[in-house]
């Protein structure tokens, strides 16, 4: 038991499969929970109530999650896996209880095929350094959508000018949808790959994941889905879904930053290489050479991060206290009483293609600089993000250089929608 493989079987693993997680527990009440957030409660610039709409950038975490983080630290803190003292071994069961409640919360088949990783962006990197290098060759074509963030394009980019792939691109409708017609031009007997997201953080449309797969698979081609906007809120299922792999981060979903989770087909990890070595990922050194440790070390070189894994856990334990499905009816809500109430404000016009269904809002002026709005708005204590949102080429495509984003997740409420559009009038007026 010396190698660096030993602490998949020393770990209580007894203790971590007796971890149930319990779902729909409680009511979904937005003004009731918003107790849960201490963020909340504090005034911005000493006088507004802080109104936050910025989670399609990273939500906000409940008390759970920092007490679960500030426990660890002060009470069992220590490096995980390997260590037969007490502390190593209870932060080592905390740890991969974590990975297991993330097992059952997308109904993963197995515990060893979700991996840890910093996020969703080192999630794709991981997929591109290792499948993408060991597989696609010269003249191999990945699809993409014009409205991809950039973490799921620049590294197929990478991977493209290492390799001589191509890449296509796939557009939207005029009703702002997925344009399944474009991606069936598109997708040749040299497509290789489709990376794609489930939502759009930037107009909100909804991708038909499932249908997409299908086509792919019946070519033998291969499916990566970024479920960073999807997870948070809506049910996730992985196997119904189909995909070789799935991504996401959890600081989008009420977890701390630094954290994210690569789940992918067993059959297809176990046949990637590794892609950062060292420290236990192993099962062997030598002088000669090296040899992998099982799934998940496998991927996951080096001291972990230990304490954002756990809080993740505790994030997934409080989301599934309530029906997702309600949860992305409430935003859906908030999102259309914004999008009714906005529609009027002169020179203001919703991105072409918006799709309020994910409770995401975004907008432009015609001589009102997108900066300009979001800093006026914060001057009253309200979070927006303004630029573009990490998704140049769509912008592009659209003509503009960036936008006003309105982002809405479980504890926002109608009054905060009203008093938002009620600033953003003022705004306007200030500025015209």
């Amino acid at each position: 038991m010396g190698s660096d493989k030993a602490w998949w079987y020393t770990v209580r693993m007894s203790d971590v499969m007796n971890t149930k997680l319990q779902t729909l527990s409680k009511p979904f009440s937005p003004a009731t929970i918003r107790a849960d957030f201490p963020i909340l409660s504090q005034q911005i610039h000493r006088k507004y109530d802080l109104i936050y709409f910025d989670n399609a950038a990273s939500t906000q975490h409940p008390a759970s999650v920092i007490e679960a983080m500030d426990r660890c630290y002060r009470e069992t803190y220590a490096n995980v896996h390997r260590g037969i003292h007490w502390l190593s071994e209870q932060v080592s069961g905390q740890f991969e209880e974590a990975r297991q409640l993330i097992q059952t919360f997308i109904n993963a088949p197995r515990l060893n095929e979700v991996i840890f990783a910093s996020g969703t962006t080192a999630a794709i990197n991981l997929v591109t350094r290792s499948w993408g290098d060991a597989n696609i060759k010269h003249g191999d074509e990945i699809l993409l959508t014009i409205f991809e963030h950039h973490s799921n394009i620049v590294p197929w980019q990478q991977l493209a000018a290492r390799t001589g792939a191509i890449i296509r691109f796939v557009g939207v409708t005029p009703e702002g949808e997925f344009d399944l017609d474009d991606f069936r031009k598109n997708f040749s007997s040299k497509t290789r790959m489709v990376s794609v997201a489930a939502v759009s953080n930037v107009l909100g449309l909804h991708v038909p994941v499932r249908q997409i797969v299908e086509i792919a698979h019946a070519a033998g081609c291969m499916v990566l889905v970024d479920a960073a906007q999807h997870v948070p809120h809506e049910p996730t299922d992985v196997q119904h879904w189909g995909a070789d792999f799935v991504v996401f981060s959890g600081h989008k979903m009420l977890g701390p930053s630094g954290i994210g989770i690569l789940w992918g087909r067993e059959e297809l990890l176990e046949s990637m290489p590794p892609f950062i070595g060292g420290g236990g990922m192993i099962e062997r050194v030598t002088v000669d050479g090296f040899s992998s440790g099982e799934l998940p070390a496998k991927f996951e070189a080096g001291t972990p991060p230990i304490v954002e894994a756990i809080g993740l856990g505790e994030a997934v334990k409080y989301l599934a206290q309530f029906d997702l499905s309600e949860v992305s009816r409430h935003e859906e809500s908030l999102a259309m009483r914004a999008v009714d109430q906005i529609r009027g404000i002169p020179g203001l016009s919703l991105l072409k293609g918006s799709n309020p269904t994910s409770g995401i809002v975004s907008f432009v002026f015609d001589r009102i600089s997108s900066q300009d709005v979001a800093i006026l708005l914060d001057r009253k204590g309200i979070a927006i993000r303004a630029g573009h949102h990490c998704a140049m080429p769509l912008h592009d495509q659209m003509g503009i250089r960036s936008s006003c984003r309105a982002s809405f997740y479980l504890y926002n409420t109608p009054e905060e929608v009203d008093l938002f559009v009620k600033s953003l009038n003022e705004v306007v007026l200030k500025l015209t």
